[in-house]
């Protein structure tokens, strides 16, 4: 008998050597995406999170006040608190300083007892010895019991024992760490997204204090760029920012605050003129972008009470159709925080909450508060229930515009517009879809083009601002309905009402926004995005959506070289190149205004050729922030908008 018939004659090509055993943090460096989600941008930041979720935690239970972030010119952080500091005595079971067992062991810290954080935010126990293993460089720095303990370590590994290197009044942590370049795309911190995440946590946390110092930025005077991050009023001042930029519909938000069960939930609400629903949820200071079960019962309350309360009313005998729970959710804007002792995540990155408890808690306590409000204000209670009614009416005629629509492409065949150059290409996959602003460029661009797998749809004029119109209004607009059409993509309602966007259909799986690179252009480019943001988000989300990105200069030298440049970096560059020690005056640069200002061979090597060309890629990292900025610079609030422009007029460039 061969009892190893049929095997390769070398057993050796697979056996116990073959096995990886990884211990430590060398997991942690071998997949860092198990860990912290990815190695992208969104990764990088996740390594700050977890160092300030540290410190929020001994904020929580009492015992911090005081948050500083540094960011400093060669990306490394340091963030420092006036908690407890973390012990650096032994640890009887390994024999170590309590210290770099919380630097160096996976699943090791206080969060796991129950009697020193009650609740936590970093429960899964891997945030800092993560930030550990993923830096090039790390320090600690302990003040506790009267003095000054320190501890260095590189990619994890510990480079000396914790020692004592002075004396101190005062008590908290200091970490102090360099992301470990071989591990991320990139390593620069961006300040917009530190300042979005430290807004949140201030109004979270009320009366704690956090400084952000961005050490790569310095003012005239060569101070750096600082902010400071604090809140009295917590959840009531942050529904003020988030809707800052609508006109709300009730004169007050709808505040509630409880315990069950040792569950704290924290919720307020109110309603405005938008159309889109706006919640934001935490669960112990984290960020839930993926909702979960607090989201769940926050919303199975609202829509229970307003349509008992419409019932009992007679208020919804005008409709012909049953408001659905989508009805009730336009134009809401809320915040819904929980405290859970023992939150179960789905993932590590925590983005849902997955505890099945707090669904029911969370219902039982917001319908209370929303039953006492409907009660006692009257008035407000049937402007809500009146916008749901205006909600569920513009929902079915928008179900009406949409099968016309839809009904229309069936009768006329392939339904494609006619403005449409179709690429000959059928695969997805490889197709691309240009959405070209106006017919004249869009005319060089199908010159320009290859037609294996590029398509053009010219857009005429400025598209319809999506966001001040209601939804059946958006399908009867030609532009918007040749996008539809063109892209193969439907929205589709189930039996609840809920709507969803349908790509079985999708034609392409790039679809680049290309404008002229001056006001108007930047303005239909925005008056696209806010179409795609608020119709088309499955797009947005699944990374099929671009923007062009063509020269601003060309740039023409004295002997017939050129150079075409994106920036006025390159445009100096190119020009003292081309000039070659000379004079710069014989050197002409060129300012595009326009891309009808390029011939179609132009236009391709610069703008549509994939070996040449740049595109960038739209991605939302916060999906709510995106909203409130899309609300304030195309809704009809002014002054915020005014606010924003002036904040931002730095980036912007007047052309001569």
């Amino acid at each position: 008998m061969t009892a190893n018939k049929g095997l390769p004659a070398n057993p050796g090509d697979y056996d116990a050597s073959n096995i990886q055993a990884l211990e430590g943090l060398e997991a942690v460096r071998k997949r860092p995406g198990m860990y912290i989600g990815s190695t992208d941008t969104k990764g990088l930041h996740h390594l700050i999170w977890e160092v300030i979720d540290n410190s929020i935690d001994e904020h929580l239970a009492g015992y911090c006040d005081l948050i500083e972030i540094v960011i400093h010119t060669d990306n490394s952080v340091t963030v420092r608190d006036n908690g407890r500091g973390i012990p650096t005595g032994m640890h009887e079971k390994l024999q170590k300083s309590a210290l770099e067992v919380v630097m160096t062991v996976l699943h090791a810290g206080g969060k796991f007892d129950k009697n020193t954080y009650k609740v936590s935010g970093g429960l899964h126990g891997v945030g800092v010895s993560c930030v550990n293993a993923l830096s090039e460089y790390l320090r600690a720095e302990v003040h506790r019991e009267g003095k000054i303990f320190e501890q260095e370590y590189s990619k994890g590994i510990p480079q000396n024992e914790v020692h004592e290197i002075g004396v101190s009044n005062r008590t908290g942590t200091t970490i102090t760490y360099r992301p470990d370049a071989t591990i991320f795309e990139s390593t620069e911190y961006k300040y917009d997204i530190l300042t979005a995440r430290l807004r949140e946590m201030a109004f979270l946390n009320k009366g704690l204090r956090m400084n952000l110092t961005d050490e790569r930025e310095t003012d005239e005077e060569g101070k750096p760029k600082y902010e400071e991050f604090h809140s009295e009023g917590g959840l009531l001042e942050f529904i003020e920012y988030i809707d800052s930029t609508r006109h709300r519909i009730t004169e007050k938000p709808i505040y509630v605050s409880a315990s069950v069960d040792d569950v704290m939930v924290e919720v307020v609400f109110q309603y405005n003129n938008s159309y889109s629903e706006n919640v934001y949820s935490f669960v112990n200071n984290i960020n839930t972008r993926e909702g979960g079960t607090h989201v769940g019962g926050f919303r199975m309350a609202v829509t229970r009470l307003l349509r008992q309360y419409g019932e009992d009313l007679d208020l919804f005998k005008k409709l012909k159709i049953k408001p659905t729970a989508e009805d009730f959710r336009e134009g809401l804007s809320a915040i819904v925080s929980v405290k859970v002792p023992e939150p179960q995540f789905k993932g590590q990155t925590k983005g849902e909450l997955g505890n099945a408890e707090v669904t029911g808690i969370v219902s039982r306590v917001v319908g209370e508060a929303l039953g006492h409000y409907l009660e006692e204000n009257p008035r407000e209670s049937r402007k809500i229930v009146e916008k749901v009614v205006l909600a569920a009416t513009a929902r079915e005629a928008a179900r009406k515009a949409r099968e016309m629509v839809q009904r229309k492409n069936v009768l006329t065949g392939s339904g494609l517009p006619g403005k449409l150059a179709d690429c000959s290409s059928k695969d997805p996959a490889d197709s691309e879809l240009f959405l070209v602003e106006g017919d004249s460029a869009g005319g060089t661009a199908k010159q320009g083009r290859n037609r294996e797998f590029q398509a053009i749809l010219p857009l005429r004029g400025k598209i319809l601002n999506v966001e001040k119109a209601l939804e059946h209004k958006i399908y009867e607009n030609e532009e918007i309905k040749n996008m539809f059409t063109a892209l193969g993509v439907s929205i589709t309602e189930d039996e609840h009402g809920e709507r969803r966007l349908n790509l079985e259909k999708l034609r392409y799986h790039k679809i680049v926004i290309m404008c002229d690179a001056d006001v108007d252009g930047s303005h239909i480019t925005t008056l696209i995005l806010t179409f795609f943001f608020r119709y088309m988000h499955e797009l947005v989300k699944q990374g099929f959506v671009y923007i062009a990105a063509p020269p601003l200069y060309l740039v023409k030298g004295p002997k017939g070289q050129s150079r075409y440049c994106w920036n006025d970096t390159e445009r100096k560059a190119a020009q003292e190149e081309l000039a070659r020690g000379g004079n710069l005056d014989s050197v002409k640069v060129q300012r595009y205004k326009g891309l009808g200002e390029m011939n179609a061979e132009q236009l391709w090597e610069t703008t549509m050729d994939p070996e040449r060309r740049f595109l960038r890629l739209i991605s939302i990292d916060d999906a709510r922030e995106a909203d409130r900025v899309f609300s304030m610079l195309m809704g009809d609030e002014v002054p915020p908008r005014r606010a924003f422009i002036e904040a931002n007029a730095k980036y912007a460039k007047v052309d001569a």
